[in-house]
C-alpha cells in the first residue's frame, strides 16, 4: 500500500495492487503506466513523483482499462503537504471528496 496526496498536497488516500483508493476505502481509479482511469474507463489523472495526484489536460479524452467497482479499507487522514508549483498544461486532481 502507498499513499497519496494531490498534486496541491492534500491527502487523498492510497494505491494498491494497481487501484486508486479514497482515505475512506472507495476505489476510485485502475492505474496503468501511471494513468488513473475510473470506473468508464476514462482518464482522471496520473501518478507523479511516486505519491503526487495531477490530471493532464491534454488526456481528458483517453480512455483505458475500467476499475472495478470495490471497496478498500478506511486508511485514516494523515498530514497534508506543501503543494507543488502546478505544471503548464496540467491542472490539480479532484479531490478525494468529488468521488463520495
Amino acid at each position: 500500500m502507498k499513499y497519496v496526496w494531490t498534486w496541491k498536497g492534500q491527502f487523498f488516500g492510497y494505491i494498491s495492487k494497481d487501484l486508486l483508493f479514497t482515505k475512506t476505502g472507495k476505489c476510485v481509479g485502475k492505474i496503468d503506466r501511471n494513468n488513473i482511469y475510473d470506473n468508464r474507463g476514462i482518464y482522471i489523472g496520473e501518478v507523479m513523483n511516486n505519491d503526487r495526484l495531477i490530471t493532464c489536460i491534454s488526456k481528458k479524452n483517453y480512455r483505458g482499462p475500467i476499475a472495478p467497482n470495490c471497496r478498500g479499507t478506511y486508511c485514516g487522514t494523515y498530514t497534508n503537504y506543501v503543494g507543488y508549483v502546478m505544471y503548464a498544461g496540467y491542472e490539480e486532481f479532484p479531490s478525494y471528496e468529488s468521488f463520495e
